[in-house]
């Protein structure tokens, strides 16, 4: 009986000390990333959270380390072209008038998308109505509209990019430009990341409208890009129109928080954001004035034949006359006629 006994204490002391360590190794580690977590959360308080719903654990994320031995710093893959302030602030809403049939089918499936859009994220800008958007409603449908906006760039590349091999040909440009539309995107998204938490309800809400999108795009750009682009354009034409109201509200005073709010890290440094212009009506700018890009872009797009040269890559013979480019030097709100650049 001794030695059973002499024989088991040792494997039960063993286990229960693995036990011990594993419970104080996971309780270090939750702490750890709980506080990580809420020096990344500059508007949340200790006892006030963003339109969440999930429980903290479930959203905590792992930054990368700052000092790592080999690499010093992962630069964007495509640098934000500079903007001066004047011309952010030249930037303005506009609508290209439908004129075809395709044209017609591109705008109404955009109005019903809107209208679909503002009912699930409680948006509501009626001058003639009362109406109440603070800065956590303004965040959900940022957060949301993001999430949806860096769909029709990257589908539309891989099918440029899957056509030019198929077809053996050169793209001439056009892969380059969706591409950097739908990275551009996802920086908007990854900036706001950095300001609100989203709640197992909205997650649920960008996984079902991301699934159906993008998988609904994907066949509507084999079947005809033309419309899809137009359709693109329409859509930014509503997000510029979105980020103005913002502005608007911020300027009037009915949004408190974000008046002296300064723009994360990341936004400064992926805009490139000057002293004393890192704020938050600064920041609404620049993403103002990368919709109203986007809306050119596509709009222009969808003026061309699928074999026309890319024209905001291309080098012109005359350099001294305005035409497309990756900046908003020249932009158009209602993008650029076929006659005008090819």
């Amino acid at each position: 009986m001794n030695s059973s006994r002499a024989t088991l204490l040792p494997s039960l002391t063993t286990n229960i000390s693995r036990v011990a360590s594993k419970g104080l190794y996971c309780s270090t580690a939750t702490t750890g990333l709980r506080a990580s977590y809420s020096a990344l959360r500059p508007l949340a308080s200790s006892r006030h959270r963003n339109f969440s719903t999930s429980q903290k654990t479930q959203l905590d994320f792992f930054p990368p380390p700052k000092n790592l031995p080999n690499i010093k710093i992962t630069p964007p893959s495509w640098p934000h072209p500079p903007a001066s302030e004047e011309q952010l602030n030249k930037i303005e809403v506009a609508h290209r008038e439908t004129r075809t049939l395709s044209d017609s089918v591109a705008y109404n499936t955009v109005r019903f998308l809107r209208w679909g859009t503002d009912l699930f994220t409680g948006y509501r800008h009626d001058p003639n109505k009362p109406y109440i958007m603070s800065e956590r409603k303004w965040l959900i449908r940022f957060i949301f509209l993001e999430t949806v906006a860096g769909v029709p760039g990257m589908v539309g590349g891989m099918l440029r990019h899957l056509r030019s091999l198929r077809r053996m040909k050169r793209d001439n440009g056009w892969i380059e430009t969706l591409l950097e539309d739908a990275y551009n995107e996802r920086m908007h998204l990854l900036t706001f990341l950095k300001m609100a938490e989203p709640g197992w309800f909205m997650k649920l809400m960008i996984l079902g409208a991301q699934g159906v999108f993008c998988n609904g795009f994907f066949f509507a750009y084999l079947i005809n890009p033309t419309i899809c682009h137009r359709f693109v354009g329409y859509l930014e034409e509503e997000a510029t129109k979105t980020y103005s109201y913002a502005i608007e509200d911020l300027d009037s005073g009915k949004l408190p928080a974000w008046e002296t709010l300064q723009a994360p890290d990341i936004a400064v440094k992926y805009w490139n954001m000057p002293e004393g212009h890192q704020t938050m009506r600064d920041l609404l700018l620049y993403i103002r004035a990368d919709e109203a890009k986007h809306r050119e872009i596509h709009h222009t797009l969808a003026n061309l034949k699928a074999e026309d040269p890319n024209p905001f890559v291309s080098v012109y013979k005359d350099p001294t006359k305005p035409h497309p480019g990756p900046s908003i030097e020249h932009i158009k709100s209602k993008g650029w006629e076929r006659e005008d650049v090819i």
